[in-house]
């Protein structure tokens, strides 16, 4: 029996179980980060990584369980602006309570959790070689300068003086 975990297309009870216990461990090491660096209630930041971590879980099954070949970031992203879109009776909570977790704690986290996955894979990572490290850094600055001249072009445009 698969695991839900290992990205294939049955669901197991374990592997859901398994997902949920990440999901736990990951809500309440942000709720922490959310706390201690941006002063946000304990309360407050467990219920709106609940929110975001529910949202997570049924993506994920919704990926693995219907018969379309949509990723689960699809769906979790179609669940999260249904249930904050104005007018939806879940709007005011769901807003209230996710408003309460910052990104930035949920961004340290998650490329903690990256970055032990890559030191597990340190020598798959090195068998890529020299060209690889200088492309991977070509493509995060890239990214990073395209991403800037957007936001710039954006902003002349909409007349805010930058």
């Amino acid at each position: 029996m698969s695991d839900f975990v290992d990205g294939s297309e049955n669901v197991s009870v374990h592997g859901i179980f398994n997902w949920i216990l990440l999901l736990v461990i990951f809500s309440i090491i942000v709720t922490i980060g959310n706390t201690l660096g941006y002063e946000h209630p304990i309360s407050g930041s467990l219920v709106g990584m609940g929110i975001l971590s529910g949202i997570t879980l049924v993506g994920m099954w919704l990926e693995r369980t219907l018969p379309f070949n949509i990723s689960s970031i699809i769906y979790i992203s179609v669940i999260g602006i249904l249930l904050a879109f104005p007018g939806m009776p879940t709007s005011e909570f769901v807003l209230y309570y996710v408003s309460h977790v910052e990104l930035l704690s949920i961004v340290t986290v998650f490329l903690a959790y990256v970055g032990i996955g890559m030191g597990k894979s340190w020598d798959e990572f090195k068998s890529l070689g020299g060209r690889a490290v200088i492309i991977t850094m070509l493509v995060i600055a890239s990214t990073y300068f395209g991403s800037a001249i957007v936001a710039h072009v954006i902003l002349v445009l909409t007349g805010v003086t930058v």
